[in-house]
């Protein structure tokens, strides 16, 4: 019997190795925020990297609280009426991504444990780090 990547998350398993980003331009950055009366998106649930290959990776957290990333192109909002909604929308400066924009990928690399698989993802460009983890199920961006 094969055993299991340990990269892959439990529920979803292991998504797209994304190495494939080094060499590749970072284009645009689009995400998605739960948004609820009038508080504050807090951070975003999901990310899309959009690179020069037009290629959409996602970046977000699965509900066994293992990092996801797939190729996915970004879907649309919706609203979940009383429960708030859900905008999805190109940043600008909304996440440490935006000020890597128009800059080449250069390194990535991985963070995973055994039970949980994937739980961080650090995206090097040439001005700096993105790192993407997992935290208490909530997808957590910040730069290096």
């Amino acid at each position: 019997m094969e055993s299991k990547r340990v990269s892959e998350c439990p529920l979803r398993g292991g998504g797209v190795r994304p190495g494939y980003l080094v060499g590749r331009r970072l284009e645009q950055v689009v995400a998605s925020w739960y948004l609820y009366g009038s508080e504050a998106p807090s951070g975003p649930l999901d990310v899309w990297l959009i690179d020069s290959e037009a290629v959409a990776t996602r970046i977000t957290t699965g509900s066994d609280w293992c990092l996801i990333v797939e190729a996915s192109a970004p879907f649309a909002g919706y609203d979940m009426a009383e429960s708030g909604r859900i905008e999805v929308a190109p940043v600008s400066g909304e996440t440490p991504f935006a000020d890597h924009l128009g800059e080449m990928v250069l390194a990535v690399s991985e963070e995973s444990v055994s039970d949980s698989g994937r739980i961080a993802l650090e995206i090097t460009f040439n001005s700096g780090r993105v790192r993407c983890e997992t935290w208490s199920g909530d997808l957590r961006l910040s730069s290096k």
